[in-house]
């Protein structure tokens, strides 16, 4: 029984060795997710902005530009994966790589030739354990996103979606990351981003190049009023040019900080289970090493007690 009470005592310790690693990790996630989540949700206005003025330009353009023109000059197509760097962040990455494997799987039955794109150290282990071939890379900022790194995601992105098919051009860009809603939900999500179509101004959907006059009038008080008249410096096409770039960059922007507030999100709650788990662990250990320790004492006692009678029953 001794024996016993050794093994619960080395268990309490290293659960509550565990616990404090636990605890930590959480009030860092929990220390990061303020700021995360504020950077997710201050993009919005600039994104709001920014579709504004790519649907009133588009008005007058008529959106004829290569980032919103459909590809048919190669089956290649770009998808990138975004899950964490490290794990302790409970079903975050798993689920955003089942995610990524069925879409991947959808290509492929159609046809497609996927060029698998990484964000994050998990995901690249994945699929370089699966002997999949990843186009690039990034690690190392999954739960922090510098702009720089955004940037560098954004461009390559564009890059290949502007090579021609000689170049390993891409006719379409995806994107798999999970979206944030709140400290509670989030939700994994697959969005094409290229070829561009332009979010709706009144709303999250989408908007095609039919639709941005309908959303025009839609957006004016008045229907019946005249539609704004615009003059573009240097030309409506270089306006048009620089705003769509801008565009692409800020929806991928929007993503990587919506799946960094994901992820902390996700660490925040994993390791508070994890923290209250290992409470409950402690509580059964001190039980069951009580309960040895009270069997111990037991035995002693009957043993001294029988030993007293077999002395006076001599």
């Amino acid at each position: 029984m001794a024996g016993n009470q050794r093994v619960y005592k080395q268990r309490i310790r290293s659960t509550q060795t565990l616990q404090k690693v636990f605890r930590a990790m959480e009030l860092i996630a929990s220390s990061r997710i303020g700021a995360a989540s504020r950077n997710a949700q201050e993009a919005s206005p600039y994104d709001h902005a920014l579709s504004q003025a790519v649907a009133a330009v588009g008005t007058y353009s008529h959106l004829e530009h290569p980032i919103t023109r459909e590809r048919t000059d190669t089956n290649r197509v770009a998808v990138l994966v975004v899950t964490s760097d490290r794990g302790m962040a409970g079903a975050y990455s798993a689920t955003v790589l089942r995610e990524s494997e069925r879409l991947i799987d959808q290509l492929v039955e159609e046809g497609r030739d996927p060029v698998v794109f990484t964000f994050g150290r998990r995901a690249h282990s994945y699929f370089t354990f699966r002997e999949r071939d990843v186009e690039f890379s990034w690690v190392g900022q999954s739960d922090r996103p510098s702009d720089a790194v955004i940037d560098e995601v954004a461009a390559v992105l564009l890059d290949y979606f502007l090579h021609p098919p000689s170049a390993g051009g891409v006719a379409e860009v995806h994107i798999v990351f999970t979206r944030y809603v709140s400290m509670v939900s989030q939700v994994p999500e697959v969005r094409r981003m290229l070829p561009l179509t332009v979010v709706d101004i009144d709303g999250p959907g989408e908007l095609n190049r039919d639709d941005i006059a309908a959303a025009q009038i839609k957006a004016r008080p008045d229907p019946t009023a005249a539609a704004p008249l615009y003059e573009f410096a240097p030309s409506a096409a270089e306006v048009l040019d620089g705003l769509l770039t801008r565009y692409v960059h800020s929806r991928i922007r929007n993503a990587l900080l919506q799946a960094a507030a994901s992820e902390l999100a996700s660490r925040q709650q994993a390791m508070h289970t994890a923290t209250d788990n290992a409470e409950d662990l402690i509580t059964t250990y001190t039980r069951l090493a009580n309960a040895a320790r009270q069997g111990d004492i037991t035995q002693e006692i009957t043993e001294i007690v029988s030993g007293a009678d077999a002395l006076g029953a001599e």
